[in-house]
C-alpha cells in the first residue's frame, strides 16, 4: 500500500461484462468501498435481472449501461455519455471474455477465433482506447482485465482461447507502457505516476452458484469472484508504479 494512494472511495469505475458472476462481486465491492459503479453490459436485461430496474426512483440504484464493447464507435459514445454524466471516469474493470476448446489442434475452428477474437481482444481494444484518455488524466485511474494461466502452458485444445487471451495481455501492457510515457511527457519528470493497467490471471473463476451446485468438489486453484473483485478494488490503494503493467497471479 502506498499512503499517497487514494483508494476507491468516490472513484467513478466501469465494470464491463457487469452481469457476470465475477461482474456482479465487483459492482458490490466497488459499491462497499466508496465507489460509484457504473454496470456495463451487452444486454439490458441481463443487466436489471443482476441490480435492479434502471432509473428507478431508488438513489442507490446501480447505474447501467447497455452497449456492444465489440463496436468501438459504441464504446466511444459510451466513453463520452459517462464522462458527461459523471465527469470522469477513473478506473474500468474489463470482465469481458468466454471460453471455446476442443481436444486437439485440429478442433481449432475459424468460428471459434472469431467468437473468442471479438470477446477477448476487441472488446480490450476498443475499452482501453475509449476510455485511455479519462483514465490517464485521473489521480487513480486504474485498467485491469482478466486473463487466464492457461496460457502458461497452453495446450492444442485450447490453441485459439491461449493465443487470444496473450494478444489481450500483451495490449494491456502496451496501455501500461502508454500510461508511463504519456503521463511522464505530459507532467515531466520526476512526477510519481498514478495510472495503471493490471493483468489479473486466474486459472479458472468459483462462484457460489458453482459451490452450490456441486457441494462435495474440490476446486483447486480456482479464484472466487469475490476474492477478484476484492483485488480489483485494492488496486485503488496501491502505487500505480507498482502495479503498473504487472500480472498478478490470483489462483489459491
Amino acid at each position: 500500500m502506498n499512503s499517497d494512494a487514494q483508494g476507491a472511495q468516490g472513484a467513478v469505475v466501469v465494470v464491463a461484462g457487469a452481469s457476470s458472476a465475477s461482474g456482479i462481486a465487483t459492482v458490490r465491492a466497488l459499491r462497499a468501498a466508496g465507489a460509484t459503479a457504473i454496470a456495463v453490459g451487452s444486454s439490458a436485461a441481463r443487466l436489471e435481472a443482476a441490480f435492479g430496474p434502471r432509473g428507478g426512483a431508488d438513489d442507490d440504484a446501480v447505474p447501467q449501461r447497455e452497449c456492444d464493447l465489440t463496436d468501438f464507435g459504441a464504446v466511444q459514445a459510451l466513453a463520452s455519455e459517462l464522462d458527461t454524466a459523471f465527469g470522469a471516469v477513473d478506473g474500468v474493470a474489463h470482465l469481458v471474455g468466454g471460453w471455446r476448446g476442443g481436444h486437439s489442434l485440429l478442433d481449432q475452428s475459424d468460428e471459434d477465433w472469431d467468437f473468442l477474437a471479438r470477446s477477448a481482444i476487441t472488446t480490450v481494444r476498443n475499452t482501453s482506447r475509449a476510455f485511455y484518455g479519462t483514465l490517464l488524466a485521473s489521480p487513480r485511474g486504474r485498467f485491469a482485465m482478466v486473463s487466464s494461466t492457461l496460457i502458461e502452458h497452453p495446450r492444442a485444445g485450447y490453441a485459439n482461447y491461449a493465443a487470444a487471451k496473450a494478444a489481450a495481455e500483451a495490449w494491456t501492457r502496451a496501455v501500461a507502457r502508454g500510461f508511463a510515457s504519456d503521463q511522464s511527457e505530459r507532467e515531466g519528470d520526476p512526477a510519481p505516476l498514478t495510472s495503471a493497467a493490471v493483468v489479473l490471471a486466474v486459472k479458472a473463476l468459483l462462484d457460489n452458484g458453482m459451490l452450490a451446485a456441486q457441494p462435495g468438489r474440490r476446486f483447486p486453484g480456482y479464484t472466487h469472484v469475490d476474492a477478484l473483485a476484492a483485488r480489483f478494488v485494492a488496486l485503488f490503494s496501491e502505487n500505480a508504479a507498482a502495479v503498473n503493467g504487472a500480472r498478478l497471479d490470483l489462483t489459491s
